[in-house]
């Protein structure tokens, strides 16, 4: 009898050896959601892959031991608000936005579930929290203070271009931080002797209309609001046939034949990220965690838009540049 027990009680080890094994396999990993509200998936590979890298560099590997809800709104509002509902009835642990309107609306669809900022305009402008240090509510992570960088864009401006004196704003009326960007660069405009037209736009579909404006008044540069992104492309042909100079903030419009970008570093900016998911996993409370602002500023120059446009680019532009397009 005693050698029977021992034997069922050896079966009974073995068999709670996988058993225990397969329950820690099927354990709940973190479920986030990332709500981009420009760009599609394509076309943001290096700004997620730039998340992923945060997160691995914090143990979290997507697949693994943490699962990722990507949703990209492609600048469309209706599109960012039902993504923002439909992550909040997912139940994911916290929720990752990007550009003030996602912000916006994951703050709309809830009042409980942690929103990091993965790049605002100016969360304290917009309303998003009522103070860095001190953010309070559900809402807490990075806001890039992109008005705070006009009067810098705009000295870059004069280096590139000395001569210019009126320059266009083309806004995104989708977009509601596109008021205090466009405030904050007649301000600096008119500190440096250029004139501003501000041209606000609901999309593409505008474009033609507002480059007439331009050419009608006889604007020598082209300022871009970071997040007008529906119809970027058409944005950088219809400046080219225009011979007209464009400028933004982000790196990523250099890419798409922007002449020139002064502004965050937007993949360290989605590492940091990452940071605000760990501690929030973590147990701390978006409230308890400080807005942070970014400390590292990229300036872009992209010589094969110069070139098209028969531009030469001064050396001190190229040579404080920190890339250069080829």
């Amino acid at each position: 009898m005693r050698k029977i027990f021992v034997l069922l009680a050896l079966v009974a080890l073995a068999l709670a050896g996988p058993l225990a094994a397969e329950g820690q396999s099927l354990a709940p990993v973190p479920r986030i959601g990332v709500l981009r509200f420009a760009g599609m998936r394509e076309d943001d590979a290096s700004f997620n892959d730039s998340f992923r890298q945060g997160l691995r560099e914090l143990g979290y590997i997507e697949g693994k031991n943490i699962a990722i809800e990507w949703r990209f709104a492609e600048g469309k509002s209706d599109r960012v608000a039902g993504f923002a509902r439909e992550l909040v009835r997912l139940r994911v642990d916290l929720i990752v936005a990007s550009g003030t309107s996602a912000v916006e609306a994951a703050r709309a669809a809830t009042g409980k579930i942690p929103i990091v900022m993965a790049g605002v305009a100016d969360a304290v402008g917009s309303g998003l929290v009522t103070d860095l240090a001190h953010p309070g509510g559900n809402i807490t992570g990075m806001s890039l203070n992109l008005p705070g960088m006009a009067g810098r864009q705009l000295e870059w401006v004069k280096q590139l271009l000395p001569g210019v004196s009126r320059a266009a704003f083309l806004a995104s009326r989708r977009d509601p931080a596109g008021r205090l960007l466009a405030e904050a660069t007649e301000r600096a405009a008119g500190r440096l002797g250029i004139r501003i037209q501000v041209l606000p736009i609901d999309g593409a579909a505008d474009l033609d209309a507002a480059f007439a404006t331009m050419r009608r008044e006889q604007v020598g540069v082209l300022i871009i609001q970071p997040f007008v992104t529906d119809g970027l492309d058409r944005v950088v042909e219809l400046a080219g046939r225009s011979r007209l100079p464009s400028v933004s903030w982000l790196r990523g419009f250099a890419e798409a034949g922007v002449l020139m970008t002064y502004g965050p570093d937007q993949r360290e900016i989605w590492r940091h990220a990452a940071i605000y998911v760990e501690r929030i996993l973590k147990g701390a409370k978006p409230r308890d965690l400080a807005v942070t602002e970014p400390t590292k500023h990229v300036l872009v120059v992209n010589l094969k838009t110069a070139k098209t446009l028969g531009l030469t680019v001064p050396p001190v532009v190229l040579n404080r540049a920190d890339e250069v397009i080829h």
